[in-house]
């Protein structure tokens, strides 16, 4: 019997209780103690899959306001007709991890892609499903949402991340394998219906959908969490950071003086992307002309698209051709290295566009550039479960 005077208040806790001991057993069992339909689907994909028993919050993974997030989600190339949620950016985990994916079961996205190294290769050239090598250097996938033309490749052939992301699939070299054929087999796998219905609303596997679920799954890593960004948070862009080195100080400030290679005038905003093409006069061969071979336009030839400086320190060899094997290296060309040609990007060219330049570093001011780029080493992200292999 319920007191005087605290009638309501029990009462409101009694049936407060009781209301959350029935929505605690919703998602997983029901009133009489049976598995849910959901709880029977998380049963059969733990037979092959290390998920959670709700899907990680990649929709909630965002830039920090102190990094100029307002400025980088200008740069933003996720399509009103496909924003990241948490089911789908599960699928494609999923689908990015998954051998099934080439023609014989032996390759998938994370081979060429592998999240220790920044999502890129050490190798120079990737093998492919039969052994062959890829036409270029794997490119490295942080912050790849954040380029506001939204083409990609390293000649900007593809249009969007939703067609760059079958491309490699249907390669004959990298994974070799047909769409039609590649819904099939994977509408035969026990988990893919379970993860397309969570995702889409249905069952049904598609090649459409696979795009879909494979670009919000690499659209969603974002890589903001470096030493770099620590300092960001209690630092402007223009002041020495505290938690950096003198030396670590030098090379951000060298990145960002005009006469020492203007590095941010590319590689802008503090997602450090670049948002065109452009020829950087380092290219060591002439036979690949990249953009020009997508676009026709001779003014395009030695352009290429370049990846995000996030995590560039574990990520050697460099550059399309991995024709630079360290960052060192890398350096020192930029600094006396620059080849002219007439379609050299304006900011390394002398006046009068005839002539590249040279900046001449010292040995102290590359040794400061090289340590301030390995600032931007994010570890959370490589190693952060959210984008790791998560089949059994």
């Amino acid at each position: 019997m319920i007191g005087k005077g605290g009638s309501f208040l029990g009462l409101f806790v009694l049936v407060a209780s009781v209301l959350i001991g029935f929505s605690g057993c919703n998602k997983e069992t029901d009133s009489g103690g049976e598995l849910t339909a959901y709880q029977k689907d998380n049963n059969t994909l733990s037979e092959y899959l290390s998920l959670p028993n709700e899907p990680f919050k990649y929709n909630e993974i965002s830039v920090p306001e102190y990094l100029g997030a307002d400025l980088i989600y200008l740069q933003d190339n996720t399509p009103a007709t496909n924003p990241i949620t948490n089911e789908g950016a599960t699928l494609g985990r999923i689908l990015f991890y998954d051998q099934h994916l080439s023609v014989n079961n032996t390759v998938s996205c994370a081979s060429c892609h592998i999240q220790e190294f920044g999502f890129s290769d050490t190798a120079i050239l990737s093998d492919g499903f039969d052994g062959g090598k890829t036409g270029r250097h794997s490119m490295g996938l942080s912050n790849a949402r954040f380029r506001v033309n939204g083409r990609f490749f390293w000649d900007e052939r593809a249009e969007t991340l939703e067609e760059q992301v079958l491309g490699p699939i249907q390669d004959h070299i990298e994974m070799g394998m047909d769409l039609d054929d590649l819904v099939l087999i994977l509408a035969q796998q026990p988990y893919y219906p379970i993860l397309f219905k969570r995702a889409f609303g249905d069952e049904v596997v598609s090649s459409e959908r696979i795009s879909k679920a494979l670009s919000q799954f690499v659209r969603s890593m974002m890589s903001f969490n470096s030493k770099y960004d620590q300092g960001r948070a209690n630092h402007l862009i223009n002041e020495d950071f505290t938690n950096f080195t003198a030396q670590e100080n030098l090379g951000k400030e060298l990145f960002n003086r005009l006469d020492k290679g203007a590095c941010f005038s590319c590689h802008f905003t503090d997602a450090m992307i670049t948002e065109v093409s452009r020829n950087n006069g380092l290219t060591r061969e002439t036979g690949d002309i990249g953009v020009e071979g997508t676009t026709g336009n001779p003014w395009d030839k030695g352009k290429f698209k370049a990846p995000s400086l996030r995590n560039i320190a574990v990520r050697p060899p460099y550059m399309h051709n991995g024709g630079y094997k360290s960052l060192k290296e890398v350096i020192s060309g930029y600094s006396t290295g620059i080849n002219w040609t007439p379609t050299l990007d304006a900011h390394l060219m002398n006046p009068g566009n005839l002539s590249a330049k040279k900046f001449f570093l010292t040995t102290v001011e590359e040794e400061a550039m090289e340590a301030f780029l390995h600032t931007l080493t994010d570890q959370e992200f490589l190693t952060n479960v959210i984008y790791s292999d998560p089949f059994k």
